[in-house]
């Protein structure tokens, strides 16, 4: 019988041991081309490590079966260790020498590191899985390879810091310009030195939209994105986690300083800030307002969606990265804010204040979701004392405000009776100050004081004019109630330097053009919406008292003189001329010291100068005119030394703030 021949049976584990071996040469090969993209030659990279990782499992599977086999198959498979662990070894320890980088060299030396470090790996796994003594000849394989890990694990570490310093990216120019306002700076030495264009111009808001939208950029080259997971995932899987976190912390916190250096946001202690000069503080404000957003919307954005590519979105391991980034740069940020918030509560500083506490309040919902998990809470509520600190800042600084109001004294009268520079002052600082209404509202608000105000008709009467002008019954917002303690704070700061003069009529011109000042700023601007009409009106009733108080201070005594009582022959009904003629001569002395004294005081308005000088010439002029007329019989031309047109024309030259001398032009 002839013997039948068998093909040779080829054990099920050698055929797969065959196959992958056939995969990893396949990749190998496909993978020194070097037309492939990166992200394809990285996933080659990523399919040999897996084919490795295959081998070393087979390898293991087949300890295992022979753990109580043969003598010579266990000799086997341990030479079969010694010789994987010499070639890995061979491959790390050749980079040792070179002081190259690898990952400068291109993506197939990269890719054969990365897979020599993850057979060093998994060789280690497989040796641990076997439980060994230290008297077993694979123990010192073990240790061999411990020592073979931990060089790679050092090399990575390197490659990856210097993969994340050398691919940072150039910081986007739209994002680093500002423009100087050194120019715009506030002395801010007096509570009184401003006009209302300096004013202005001084406290005009940045222009710096609040409303502006988070914006991601590429902190680092895109490209090196993959490099950087596939290195960070090698770490974390060869228990190198703290010290692949601590090598991107250490680089990207320093590319974050590099930033608010750009910014030039620079380090200031608490007390540089306080001994600043104000103009100089100013100008830093306002690029503090414009870096902060830049750097929570743009750079903070793109640091925390930077640290979630490479260690993976919401990953622990990438928001205590980020967190542990960016801390210090917050904190520097933060730092100013405190130092602003327990400086000196100066009324000129309250609009940058203002404008601190708005940009960071803006910005709250964004640090809240940066910052959202247990390890960034405390940068989150550092942010939240500090816009708190602000805010009670705030407060203190208007309520400053007013006592600096209510105690700015003078010592001489403002020369004139015009609009005294406090007035426009607080005037313009109320009106600026409308800007912010919907946060001083919030800022200002006095819950239990709003509970108790009802409006009813034996409230204040600041408050009843606020009811009425609103037109409906309701409560009274803080805002208005705090502006209109100013503005009784003004006036009654205005009656006492009145009593400065010591002319009865200047006194009540002087409030006559300050408080129609106040009523035209209310009735010009938002102001009006604050104030209400009521106040108003009750304003303009108080500055036409005035005018009338003025008209006959100045006038009703030299006026008198125009009227027929007294200058009758005594017993008879004969006018006497010469009592007539001291009447005129008396009246004429009369204008012409009022004429001398009143062209040095000032009506600022025109419209007010106006009215005043027709008022005034209505009541003048016509008394003289049928005073003249009446005793035409009685007095010759030669002792008219103004004829009422002469009289008129002079009277324009009243409120015009310098002062003038009659010359009499019919002087005989």
């Amino acid at each position: 019988m002839a013997v039948e021949e068998t093909e040779p049976v080829i054990p099920e584990l050698e055929r797969e041991e065959n196959l992958i071996a056939a995969a990893r040469h396949i990749v190998k090969a496909l993978g020194s081309n070097n037309n492939l993209t990166s992200d394809a030659k990285k996933i080659l990279a990523d399919l040999g490590s897996q084919l490795s990782s295959m081998s070393i499992s087979n390898e293991k599977e087949e300890m295992k079966h022979v753990q109580g086999g043969e003598e010579d198959e266990k000799e086997e498979d341990v030479c079969s260790v010694e010789d994987r662990l010499g070639v890995i070894q061979e491959k790390i320890m050749r980079w040792e020498e070179d002081q190259s980088m690898i990952w400068d060299l291109g993506s197939e030396e990269a890719s054969e590191y990365l897979n020599a470090a993850n057979d060093a790996r998994q060789l280690i796994e497989k040796l641990e899985s076997l439980h060994l003594n230290k008297e077993d000849k694979e123990h010192k394989f073990l240790l061999r390879g411990y020592s073979v890990l931990q060089t790679a694990m050092a090399r990575l570490e390197e490659e990856f810091r210097n993969l994340l310093i050398q691919n940072r990216q150039p910081f986007e120019p739209e994002y680093v310009s500002f423009r100087s306002s050194e120019e715009d700076a506030v002395d801010g030495n007096s509570i009184v030195s401003l006009g209302d264009e300096s004013f202005e111009e001084s406290l005009r808001r940045d222009s710096v939209s609040r409303a502006s939208e988070e914006h991601i950029i590429d902190l680092v080259h895109p490209d090196v994105i993959p490099d950087l997971r596939c290195i960070a995932n090698l770490l974390f899987a060869s228990n190198y986690v703290q010290e692949c976190s601590q090598a991107y912390t250490i680089v990207r916190r320093d590319a974050l300083d590099e930033c608010l250096f750009i910014l030039e946001m620079e380090r200031l202690s608490i007390e540089d800030v306080l001994r600043m000069e104000w103009g100089t503080l100013n100008s830093k404000v306002k690029r503090w307002i414009w870096a902060v957003k830049i750097f929570v919307r743009v750079y903070l954005a793109s640091e925390r969606w930077l640290s979630d590519q490479i260690f993976g979105e919401g990953e622990p391991l990438s928001v205590s990265c980020f967190v542990d980034a960016s801390k210090a740069s917050v904190l520097q940020l933060l730092n100013f804010g405190e130092a602003m918030s327990i400086g000196p509560h100066q009324p000129e500083k309250l609009f940058r204040i203002l404008d601190m506490y708005e940009v960071l309040a803006d910005l709250m919902p964004d640090i809240d979701a940066l910052y959202s998990d247990e390890v960034g809470s405390c940068v989150k509520i550092e942010c939240h004392e500090v816009l708190k600190r602000l805010g009670n800042c705030v407060r203190a600084t208007f309520l400053e405000f007013g006592n600096a109001i209510a105690s700015n004294a003078s010592s001489t009268a403002f020369v004139g009776g015009g609009i005294h520079p406090l007035t426009r002052y607080v005037m313009n600082y109320l009106r600026t100050l409308t800007d912010y209404s919907e946060t001083l509202n919030l800022l200002l608000k006095d819950q239990e004081e709003e509970d108790a105000i009802l409006l009813s008709p034996d409230m204040s009467p600041g408050t009843e004019e606020d009811s009425r002008s609103q037109g409906s019954p309701g409560r009274v917002s803080s805002m208005a109630l705090h502006f209109r303690s100013v503005a009784s704070y003004l006036e009654s700061n205005l009656e006492d330097k009145s009593m400065l003069y010591k002319e009865t009529p200047l006194q009540h011109l002087f409030l006559m053009n300050n408080l129609h000042y106040m009523a035209e700023k209310v009735k010009g601007s938002e102001l009006r919406l604050i104030y209400g009409d009521e106040w108003i009106r009750k304003r303009n009733w108080k500055f036409q008292q005035h005018a009338m108080k003025y008209e006959r201070a100045s006038w009703s005594s030299i006026l008198n003189l125009l009227k027929d009582e007294g200058i009758h022959v005594p017993g008879t009904n004969s006018i006497s001329k010469s009592l007539l003629k001291e009447r005129l001569r008396s009246f004429y002395l009369g204008f012409e010291d009022v004429y001398r004294i009143q062209t040095a005081w000032l009506i600022p308005d025109v419209q007010l100068r106006e009215d005043l000088r027709i008022s005034t010439s209505l009541k003048v002029i016509q008394a003289y005119r049928t005073f003249v007329g009446r005793h035409n019989s009685h007095i010759s031309d030669k002792h008219i030394k103004y004829t009422a047109d002469d009289l008129e024309n002079y009277l324009l030259d009243f409120f015009e703030g310098s002062q003038k001398w009659l010359q009499n032009p019919h002087r005989r």
